[in-house]
């Protein structure tokens, strides 16, 4: 999952945890070569809905996507709304183009890298709804600038959120949990949280799929989940 350093959120910074992991197989290789290329976010100049897919819609941006199996299950459920994706594992990203394939996702768009970077070139107010499930939790005190949930992403993801939009939070991970509520109390100007009781953060929101990652943290390892989500002021 990814990492940063405070500072400037629009400027690329050192990103932590591994890139690769175990080695591709073949039709993952095959996937990268040639189906990653088509609906990669391109590198340079803005990121914007028609520059992607070629005419103006809703667009949604997935942080850190894991297996990418939460944004194919919301681009298939939205098939008129525009997805982006950012993941610095490539296994991962090889996971999620098998989804696309499968799926025959023509809204998605992947990045492979850095989420900030991509969210640093695109307008402000551009996206309707942005998701940060399950990101590494860093749990140890002098990791915590390594964070997602810190000042810079936080500022930087309401940003780009329109008025009304939605910033959905999810993680299973009680030192992180407390940490990213601590953030997020310092942007209650910026976003206010949709909330009528505890069960609006124990039990997963309609059109929230599960990930992996949740899955395993809740029957693995008998892991409370518990879920967010913010509105944009």
């Amino acid at each position: 999952m990814t990492a940063y350093k405070e500072g400037d959120p629009t400027t690329l910074s050192r990103l932590y945890g591994r890139s690769v992991g175990k080695p591709l197989r073949a039709r993952q290789q095959e996937l990268v070569d040639t189906l990653l290329p088509k609906i990669s976010v391109p590198q340079d100049g803005p990121v914007t809905a028609a520059a992607l897919f070629g005419e103006e819609c809703a667009l949604h941006f997935e942080i850190g996507f894991g297996g990418g199996e939460h944004l194919a299950y919301r681009a298939d459920l939205l098939p008129n709304h525009g997805f982006i994706g950012a993941e610095p594992f490539l296994n991962g990203v090889a996971q999620a183009l098998a989804h696309v394939e499968e799926g025959k996702l023509a809204n998605v768009r992947l990045h492979h890298g850095d989420a900030l970077e991509v969210l640093g070139r695109m307008p402000d107010g551009a996206l309707t709804m942005i998701y940060l499930l399950h990101p590494d939790p860093w749990p140890k005190a002098r990791h915590a600038k390594r964070r997602m949930m810190n000042d810079g992403p936080v500022k930087l993801i309401a940003d780009k959120l329109r008025p009304g939009g939605e910033f959905r939070f999810g993680t299973d991970h009680a030192v992180y949990l407390r940490h990213a509520l601590m953030v997020m109390q310092r942007y209650t100007d910026q976003f206010e949280w949709v909330v009528d009781g505890p069960a609006s953060w124990q039990n997963r929101p309609s059109g929230w799929s599960e990930t992996r990652y949740e899955q395993k943290a809740r029957e693995v390892f008998g892991h409370e989940v518990w879920y967010f989500r913010f509105r944009r002021r």
